[in-house]
């Protein structure tokens, strides 16, 4: 997540990070986008066979911020949401816990190739922001 949503996304911390946190934490939507980023970003970083693509990366992170300011949130606000040190850790523990849930683990790059493949083949939005090498 740190690498996509960082060539994504500006640093621009004008609003505190608790205003953000109130509501975007309650966005499931945009919270479950954000672990698809966080998912893929980590699986393209630990497995060797496969990559990103960062292309659409960009433009589903980029539908994920279009989405919160079309409910009212500044782009100063998802900034601070998404580099909120304590967000951080509960992405990777929602990351980590998804990856756990799959039969794999953040500690174990080989299973991580497994589960890339795997959702590769699937399709699915994870998948998607992944291409085998």
């Amino acid at each position: 997540m740190r690498l996509i949503t960082s060539a994504i996304l500006s640093v621009a911390l004008t609003t505190s990070a608790g205003m953000a946190q109130a509501g975007l934490n309650n966005e499931r939507d945009i919270n479950d986008g954000l672990l698809v980023l966080a998912v893929a970003d980590k699986i393209r970083r630990e497995c060797d066979a496969i990559g990103g693509r960062l292309f659409t990366a960009r433009s589903y992170a980029r539908q994920l911020r279009e989405l919160a300011t079309d409910r009212g949130y500044s782009d100063a606000q998802v900034d601070a949401y998404i580099n909120d040190k304590l967000e951080k850790a509960r992405m990777r523990e929602k990351r980590n816990a998804y990856f756990a849930a799959k039969g794999a683990s953040n500690l174990d790059p080989d299973s991580l190739c497994v589960l890339g493949r795997d959702e590769i083949a699937r399709g699915t939005q994870v998948g998607q922001l992944l291409k085998a090498r």
